[in-house]
Order: structure tokens, then C-alpha cells, then sequence
């Protein structure tokens, strides 16, 4: 790159007083320094307003909490750049995220590209992530320069079944956003706003599995916070309809289809869960009938996969606590 372009980094932040910092700090110290950092405070009743006072480089808006969604527009109506990176206020980018995605975009002439990171767990070891996507494997043998490089159609195929990129690892092209994050969402905005860009236009993409940053977890993370029942509620059921509903005059039938299974799943896998874990035959009943209505073969093969592994599962569970005591 002879000229660097401009990189609007968008934090949402919500009383994260003790880790907004660092993130701040790891934006801030990028190589790349043609950079416009803006501090979304989404209703914080901590500090966060007289921490980012400290960080004259910084840009700082608050607003009336409304999700994380709602953070990160607030921040693109004030961005500049002709690049958007979104770093959640709890995440570090290493000092170098930025130099090396922003120069396989811009010379490739990218929609946008992501970066593999040091992922936290609850049980306090650190792992590989994309290394481990099983969604990414059939691409691994096309690694050059450290970069693996899709097409549109690789594209479509792998966002429809999974979005192996949280908001941290990506730097997207201005001009490739069509809305923004989409606010009716309740973990996948993120998800659904690359949806919305590769079903609109061919979209041209690129990852590094290189470790550029590191995401960290904690109680309030919208995903890794959660427990799997409201994974499975919020993101593969109410967000995965939404997505339907959304998308239908974009999504060939094949795509339609995977969009349904996934739903359909959820919904199976909800009713497991109330069924063994909360004793509520009732609401496990009035789920399965939501899936049946979709599609009654599939959802008849789901079940017993689903409850038999649910089953064993707790087998498991209650032969350990005998053992113990």
C-alpha cells in the first residue's frame, strides 16, 4: 500500500469499566496508525465515561442502552474510514491485526477478512479456534502467504451453515456494508450483517489462521457468557427464523433449506433440554410441533438422535455424582 487508508475501529462498550481499557490500548497501539477509534457506551452506569476521557485519540457516544447492534451503528454513523473494524470492548488485537488485514484487503481489493485468535475458556486454558472450525477444513489446503482466499460461491456456502468470524476478527470495506448490524438479532448481528452483504452482491473474502488477537470471556459476553440452552434459544431458533424471514428472496432453495434444518434442530435440541433438564413436557411438546410444522421427516430423524444423546448425557452425569460421593 503506497497511501494507508483510513480504519474506523468501532468499540460498543457496556459497563466493562475493567477491560475497556485494554481494548482501547490494543487499538490505539496498532502498527497501522491511520486509524479513527470511537467508544460506544451503550447505557454504562460505571466509569466507562471518565476512563475514556483518559484516551484524547479517542471518540467517545453514549446512548440509551439498546444491544450491541444498536452500539456499533451508532459508531458507523460517525465513521469515517474507508475500512470498519469492530472490537468488542472485552478483546485485545495484537499490535500488528490491523497492518496485516488491512494490506490483504486493500491490495486484493477484498469485501473483507478475518483473523484466527487465542480463545479464552471458562475453564481458564487458552486454544486455537479456526484451526478447530470443522466448517473451515475442506479450505485449509488453499493456504498461500498465510492467507486462504474464497470466492463468492465458497463464500455463500460457508455463511449459510456457520460465521466462523465474531466482530473482533474482521476488517470489512465500507462500501461492502448494505445496512449495518442488524438490530432485531440477539447474538448473531454480527452473522447477519456478512449475510446480508454476501447475498446481495459475489463477495470476495479472505482469512489468516495466524493468531491476531485474543478474545476474551467472561458472565456478560453475549455468547460465551450464555449457557447452551440460551445459545440454542436466541441464536439457532429465534435468530435462525428471523434469518429466514429476513433472506427469502435472496436464498436459492438449498440455502432456504440448510436455514430451516438449523432451525429445526434448535428447536429439537430446546425441547430435549426441557424435557430432561426442566421436567417441562408442555413447552417441549409445543416446540416440537413448531419443528413438525416445518418439515415432519426431518424433524422426525432429529429426534431421536437428539433425546438418545440427551439421555446418555445424563446417565453420564448421574453415574459421576454416585461415584463421587
Amino acid at each position: 500500500m503506497d497511501v494507508q487508508k483510513l480504519v474506523t475501529i468501532i468499540i460498543p462498550t457496556f459497563n466493562r469499566e475493567m477491560k475497556l481499557p485494554d481494548a482501547i490500548e490494543s487499538a490505539l497501539n496498532q502498527t497501522y496508525q491511520n486509524i479513527q477509534v470511537i467508544v460506544v457506551d451503550d447505557g454504562s452506569i460505571d466509569r466507562t465515561a471518565d476512563l475514556v476521557k483518559k484516551y484524547p485519540r479517542v471518540e467517545y457516544y453514549y446512548k440509551k442502552n439498546g444491544g450491541q447492534a444498536s452500539a456499533r451503528n451508532e459508531g458507523l454513523k460517525h465513521a469515517k474510514g474507508t475500512f470498519i473494524a469492530s472490537l468488542d470492548s472485552d478483546d485485545v488485537w495484537y499490535p500488528d491485526f490491523l497492518k496485516n488485514c488491512v494490506e490483504k484487503l486493500d491490495t486484493e481489493e477484498l469485501d473483507f477478512v478475518f483473523a484466527n485468535w487465542d480463545q479464552d475458556s471458562k475453564g481458564g486454558k487458552t486454544w486455537d479456534f479456526l484451526n478447530n472450525d470443522p466448517f473451515l477444513k475442506p479450505f485449509m489446503s488453499k493456504e498461500k502467504n498465510g492467507w486462504i482466499d474464497l470466492n463468492s460461491k465458497e463464500v455463500r456456502e460457508l455463511y449459510i451453515r456457520s460465521c466462523p468470524s465474531p466482530s473482533s476478527s474482521l476488517v470489512i470495506r465500507r462500501t461492502s456494508i448494505v445496512e449495518g448490524w442488524d438490530e432485531e438479532m440477539n447474538i448473531g448481528d454480527d452473522w447477519c450483517m456478512y449475510l446480508q452483504a454476501i447475498l446481495t452482491k459475489p463477495c470476495k473474502v479472505s482469512f489468516t489462521l495466524n493468531k491476531l488477537w485474543h478474545k476474551r470471556i467472561d458472565e456478560i459476553n453475549i455468547y460465551d457468557g450464555r449457557k447452551w440452552s440460551e445459545v440454542v434459544e436466541f441464536l439457532y431458533i429465534a435468530d435462525a427464523k428471523a434469518k429466514i424471514i429476513k433472506f427469502k428472496d435472496l436464498l436459492t432453495p438449498k440455502e432456504k433449506k440448510i436455514l430451516e434444518e438449523r432451525y429445526m434442530a434448535g428447536l429439537v435440541e430446546f425441547a430435549k433440554h426441557n424435557l430432561i433438564r426442566e421436567l417441562n413436557v408442555k413447552h417441549s411438546l409445543k416446540l416440537l410441533i413448531r419443528a413438525f410444522a416445518v418439515n415432519i421427516p426431518f424433524t422426525l430423524r432429529e429426534i431421536p438422535k437428539v433425546f438418545v444423546k440427551g439421555l446418555q448425557g445424563k446417565m453420564k452425569a448421574q453415574q459421576g455424582s454416585i461415584t463421587e460421593s
